[in-house]
């Protein structure tokens, strides 16, 4: 006959393990119920878009964006070429500049982070165009909140004089000074002062790969890479012209460089044009008369980034157009051949390189007066292979290594050409 064991444990000892295993059920079901709280709570307060409409009728273009959440905006239109600008707090797109229609009046697109916590969308406009109304619609239906702008035709020269209508004064402001100190106070003063820009940013993403790599991601990233390993031993001081996803203007990439007193100015970018099979590096320095049409196109490319953020270019002071047109510096530009000769001389160990790896021509970037300036293109990201190395964080690494080496050399020559 079979018989049940006895329990070894005591009335006493059942009742505690039957209240403890009740007590811990009570816990458990509380950090369900405020993991359950937490989980439904709204991931971020930005304010979303997710669809844009075009209505193009013969008297006017109705342009449409629908977000989430009602938001200040500001509209005004810029000249040479004709844009419009759409002036908004930070805001997280969910859409894609390929899928938005095109019209009659409107015959391109961009947005992005433009500076600080704004964000832009740009509109391309075939023609010159009138904002004859610009207004906000409350939900309705399934439709959301939505930014109702209507364009109208209207000849050249009432376009430009009403081309700066709408604009606040805060969005005239450049980016200041305070925001781009040198954290490093305890450095001396003799050691150099390296400053690297980053090219393009927030809503001039600059060139596309095949994959859908974006330049302004991939420059940003080498960036960093070359700032750890020049700040490794002190031997550097390193300024970024821009730390994070945010336009810059070009003129404002210079006046950094020289209100900080830089002693080189490294310019970062990875170009991208319609012949798939070229690939490698190159170095460009400036020149009134560029060394060949390639070198001439990119800089005619790279000139476009304000223009493409939808900046207006007739803002300008005396004291940076001075910055932008000083090409008297004859020392300075042979220092940025002296460089330049010695990165494609680095470079071409790590790295495939152009056959004739230093070009120049009349970048704006490269225009700040008494600082040797260089512009660096990592590769091709038009050509398959050179994209999957640029972004790889390895590539990265032997560029930037390169680029320290080169350094290195450039101010060891100057030391020794101080010396009595």
């Amino acid at each position: 006959m079979f018989r049940a064991k006895k329990s070894i444990y005591g009335p006493a000892m059942i009742i505690r393990h039957n209240m403890y295993l009740r007590s811990k059920t009570k816990v458990i079901t509380i950090l369900v119920t405020f993991w359950s709280i937490v989980c439904l709570q709204p991931a971020s307060s930005m304010p979303i878009v997710d669809a844009i409409r075009i209505g193009d009728y013969k008297n006017k273009t109705r342009f449409v964006m629908e977000m989430n959440k009602r938001v200040r905006f500001n509209v005004f239109t810029l000249g040479r070429p004709y844009r419009i600008v759409i002036e908004l707090p930070k805001i997280k797109w969910k859409i894609k500049s390929s899928n938005l229609k095109k019209s009659r009046r409107i015959i391109g697109y961009r947005f992005g982070l433009y500076r600080h916590e704004n964000s832009r969308f740009v509109i391309d406009l075939g023609r010159p165009i009138r904002v004859s109304k610009a207004f906000h619609l409350s939900p309705s239906g399934n439709r959301k909140h939505r930014i109702i702008i209507d364009l109208s035709d209207t000849s050249p020269a009432d376009f430009f004089k009403n081309i700066k209508r709408g604009i606040p004064k805060t969005f005239n402001k450049t980016i200041s000074q305070k925001n781009f100190k040198v954290k490093n106070k305890t450095l001396k003063k003799e050691t150099p002062l390296i400053v690297l820009d980053p090219g393009h940013g927030g809503i001039d993403s600059g060139a596309r790969g095949l994959r859908g790599t974006l330049e302004k991601k991939v420059v940003l990233a080498l960036a960093y890479e070359l700032k750890k390993q020049l700040v490794y031993n002190n031997k550097y001081r390193v300024l970024l012209t821009r730390t994070r996803d945010v336009f810059v203007r070009l003129r404002e990439r210079i006046a950094i460089a020289h209100r900080a007193g830089a002693d080189l100015f490294i310019s970062l970018h990875a170009d991208s044009i319609g012949k798939k099979h070229v690939r490698g590096g190159s170095v460009y320095t400036l020149s009134e008369r560029a060394s060949d049409k390639e070198a001439e196109a990119l800089a005619r490319r790279e000139n476009k980034s304000d223009i493409i953020a939808g900046v207006d270019l007739n803002e300008q002071s005396n004291t940076v157009a001075k910055i932008l047109i000083d090409l008297r510096q004859r020392l300075t530009k042979n220092n940025s051949v002296m460089f330049a000769k010695l990165l494609g001389k680095q470079l071409n160990k790590k790295i495939l390189m152009l056959r004739r790896n230093h070009r120049f021509a009349g970048f704006a970037v490269l225009k700040a007066p008494e600082i040797p300036s260089v512009l660096i293109e990592m590769g091709y990201l038009s050509n398959t292979h050179d994209e999957k190395l640029i972004r790889s964080p390895r590539h990265r690494r032997k560029i930037a290594k390169a680029i320290k080496i080169a350094i290195d050399k450039y101010f060891t020559i100057r030391k020794s050409m101080r010396r009595p």
